[in-house]
């Protein structure tokens, strides 16, 4: 009886980790009719993703100012506000929800940013921090190009 239940429990086990690994990795989508992956949210999900999409582009415009004016301070600051520090704010049920290769865009995008940072912080030539800023703005392009966020239900 014992090595009965230890098989059953070990089975349920062995179900949950697998359900598990499958949505870190898939998430919650489906094909969107345009091809891309649809990735399937509560509204209050989906708004919070919008609304760190646009501090991206806050921040974005914030550190263009920098560069123009030669303002590393202003670099800096816009660009370690959308750092990995803005990334800890993701309840864990919505970061199972998003597909793996949506985090592969979303976790070196913030890391990138505060990089950007810390190159501005030490003093960096500012064509080399704008080269920095192109290459986050093509990680926002591939995930747009990628992803739509739509509400489930």
């Amino acid at each position: 009886m014992k090595n009965r239940l230890a098989l059953i429990a070990l089975a349920l086990w062995a179900v949950t980790v697998t359900a598990a690994g499958v949505l870190f990795v898939r998430g919650h989508t489906m094909t969107a009719p345009d091809g891309r992956t649809s990735v399937l949210l509560q509204r209050g999900e989906r708004d919070f993703v919008l609304e760190e999409m646009r501090q991206l582009l806050v921040a974005t415009r914030g550190i263009n100012q920098g560069l123009a004016q030669d303002d590393r301070a202003l670099i800096a600051q816009s660009a370690r506000s959308i750092g990995m520090a803005a990334a800890h704010d993701a309840a864990p049920t919505l970061l199972a929800k998003l597909p793996l290769d949506f985090k592969r865009l979303a976790m070196p995008l913030h890391q990138g940013f505060d990089e950007l940072a810390a190159a501005a912080e030490h003093g960096e030539p500012l064509p080399a921090l704008h080269n920095r800023l192109i290459e986050q703005m093509d990680r926002c392009i591939a995930c747009h190009a990628a992803f739509r966020l739509e509400v489930e239900g």
